[in-house]
């Protein structure tokens, strides 16, 4: 690869907003980590597939030490990987807050503080959290503590991370969502989904994708949550 061109990590890469980010990154002629439980390497020689689940911390360790064996550097991490369960609170079972701990939190932190260390050495970097709405702005309808508990989570440790690093060239943002149209979400709820918003529509992953690709060039910009959510953060 060429000395200067970046790298970026996608999680959660195998379908929906992260398939779509790997395809923008290397648009932008960025080398691409790509990871998920079950992705598999294309014949992209500038996309590198790591396969493995997120809240493992050994596959946090090879995703960032085959990055550098490959590529050299890490220039920007995108946290996408992450679950979303919408159930009255008591009904919540220990599996699932364990999954979405495990997903949504876990494979934040075993990843992020693997990536940041070598953004440290070099001086620069970005990272990126793909968040929710919904922790700041609750709907009746779409019962989500969990959600709210670990995306919300990662809302605040953006903020946070974004200040311990400003001084040393590493940005920290997040992008949260409202609904969009990915295989997280059944085709039967779209128009339920669409109503919930008060732009009257779903988001669509390529909105997403946009507003990351606006923060990675946004060199002014650290600790913004930047939300894309038909306008739900507004109010009803």
């Amino acid at each position: 690869m060429d000395k200067e061109q970046k790298v970026a990590i996608v999680t959660g890469a195998s379908q929906g907003i992260g398939e779509a980010l790997v395809r923008a990154y290397r648009d932008r002629n960025f080398c691409v980590v790509a990871n998920s439980r079950s992705i598999r390497q294309p014949s992209d020689p500038d996309i590198l597939a790591v396969a493995g689940d997120i809240a493992d911390p050994n596959t946090a360790e090879r995703i960032v030490s085959q990055a550098m064996h490959r590529f050299g550097r890490i220039d920007t991490l995108v946290n996408n990987a992450g679950i979303f369960v919408a159930k009255p609170f008591t009904e919540y079972t220990d599996e699932d807050y364990a999954n979405l701990l495990g997903i949504n939190l876990d494979g934040f932190f075993h990843i992020t503080r693997r990536a940041a260390n070598h953004m440290l050495k070099r001086g620069s970097g970005h990272i990126v959290q793909i968040t929710t709405s919904l922790d700041e702005h609750a709907v009746s309808r779409v019962p989500s503590v969990l959600a709210a508990l670990t995306k919300g989570g990662l809302n605040a440790a953006t903020k946070s991370l974004a200040i311990e690093y400003a001084s040393k060239g590493i940005r920290v943002n997040a992008v949260a969502p409202g609904a969009v149209k990915t295989p997280m979400h059944a085709p039967e709820s779209y128009d339920f989904l669409a109503k919930l918003h008060p732009i009257g529509r779903m988001g669509e992953v390529r909105n997403v994708v946009d507003a990351v690709l606006y923060l990675e060039g946004a060199n002014f910009t650290t600790g913004e949550i930047l939300h894309v959510d038909g306008g739900q953060s507004a109010g009803h």
